[in-house]
């Protein structure tokens, strides 16, 4: 069973806070905050313009003195709750910043194994992975399973964190001086936050983590519909990876995945083009191409494969790798305008 603290050598005495957007979870949201272990030093509940005003229910039913209420006056969705609980806990002086949802899906116990690799300068960004026990994944309804397969692999693509998956997982932790350097007012505010924040990470260089757990499914009933949501993702995933790409292989460096990416993309394109024209050519006139003209168009394939193939290893090979958090800075934070409340 993990322990419901850190000891004290484990965060080096870091400032521990969670966020909790609030939005319909008013059934489960009271367990959720008793549940949270003394290793954290303030609890933001963000109510997101809640149409049971959870944020009221919390100060009814809770008497912890280390919750903050704060308010929304219109509804921003869970990116737009948790960006609200990071700049309360920066002016805070927090050191670390855990995002866990309010429906009761997320174990409080696993806040110490969420925040140990940052505290240790391990990591600059940790996620929760459901899929690390295949026994536990039996667990997790069917659709989920398929949405989350497909979403990890657009993500991967996207945000160049190829070691990853699990994406939507909303079970997070953030070191304050890498969430001090997002650009919280780009960032998506709906379903596409968990994945968007990770391509915002990539630009800035972090590493980040996948940390085991297991989910827990009640009664609680999820507002992410696939079919809803999947056009705005892949539009929304191949505008990042065309983003990062420019970022990461030109305006910021040069380095050999720089010509392999479009060397590959013209010779796919070239032979793909000219074999589609022959091989139509010789269907309308009824006449075999010649082994040249084959050769012309598949050589050109064959060998832009090759060069996206060795791209995509070498965008594998330079993911993250060396922790940002303790080089930067403490920079001041433009904050949005929102009301508090203290319990």
């Amino acid at each position: 069973m993990i322990t419901s603290a850190l000891k004290q050598d484990e965060n080096h005495g870091l400032r521990i806070a969670v966020i909790i957007p609030s939005y319909r979870v008013t059934h489960h949201i009271i367990r959720v905050l008793q549940e949270i272990g003394p290793e954290v030093e303030r609890i933001y509940v963000v109510d997101d313009c809640c149409p049971d005003q959870s944020g009221d229910y919390v100060q009814k039913h809770c008497d912890d003195q280390r919750v903050r209420v704060l308010r929304h006056t219109q509804n921003q969705g869970v990116g737009g709750a948790v960006m609200t609980g990071y700049q309360a806990g920066i002016e805070e002086g927090m050191d670390i910043l855990v995002k866990v949802d309010g429906d009761g899906q997320m174990d409080p116990a696993l806040i110490p194994e969420i925040v140990r690799p940052i505290a240790q300068q391990q990591a600059d960004y940790t996620k929760g992975n459901r899929f690390f026990d295949l026994e536990a994944v039996r667990a997790m309804p069917g659709v989920r399973l398929f949405g989350n397969a497909i979403l990890s692999f657009m993500t991967k693509i996207s945000s160049g964190y190829w070691h990853l998956f699990d994406p939507t997982n909303g079970y997070t932790a953030i070191h304050a001086n890498v969430a001090r350097h997002l650009p919280m007012k780009k960032i998506s505010r709906r379903y596409f936050f968990e994945t968007d924040l990770l391509f915002r990470l990539n630009t800035l260089r972090a590493v980040v983590a996948d940390i085991p757990m297991e989910a827990k499914y009640g009664t609680e009933v999820s507002n992410l519909k696939i079919r809803r949501i999947a056009g705005e993702f892949l539009f929304k995933h191949a505008l990042n990876f065309g983003k990062r790409i420019f970022y990461n292989y030109y305006l910021r460096d040069i380095s050999l995945g720089s010509l392999q990416l479009p060397i590959g993309l013209l010779l796919l394109a070239f032979g793909g083009f000219f074999g589609a024209y022959h091989w139509m050519a010789s269907w309308l006139y009824q006449q075999a191409s010649t082994p040249g003209t084959v050769m012309l168009a598949g050589l050109p394939v064959l060998l832009g494969i090759q060069f996206l193939l060795a791209f995509i290893g070498q965008d594998i090979a330079t993911v993250p790798s060396r922790p940002i958090a303790p080089s930067l800075r403490r920079t001041a934070v433009h904050t949005s305008t929102m009301s508090v409340a203290t319990t």
